[in-house]
């Protein structure tokens, strides 16, 4: 049986970058923030408000975990008017939560 080439079976994996993937994991393990990343990916972009209405969650709730994924560079921001629209800055994300989802939709058959 061949072995898939991917990035863990790359020797001499940094502790740097591994603390950085392990941060990142750690950011996205919490389903109120992977909604918002749901939201954000099918939207494109979204101002608070909007997150605020789609996912239930009250206004300091959304604002923390956006601040926690901007801080983190997962998200981008933008003024428009008064208002602060978020997008997703990090494409990443979504390639490793589409390759989580799809894994996981394969073992459930």
């Amino acid at each position: 049986m061949k072995k898939n080439s991917s990035c863990i079976q790359e020797k001499g994996l940094s502790v740097e970058f591994l603390e950085n993937t392990s941060r990142m994991l750690r950011m996205l393990a919490h389903p109120h923030r992977l909604k918002i990343i749901e939201i954000l990916d099918r939207e494109g972009e979204c101002n608070v408000t909007t997150l605020i209405d789609q996912t239930g969650l009250p206004q300091s709730s959304v604002s923390l975990h956006l601040n926690q994924m901007k801080r983190m560079h997962l998200l981008g921001s933008r003024r428009n008017g008064r208002e602060v629209v978020y997008h997703i800055s990090d494409p990443r994300v979504l390639r490793l939560l589409n390759c989580i989802c799809c894994s996981y939709k394969e073992d459930q058959g």
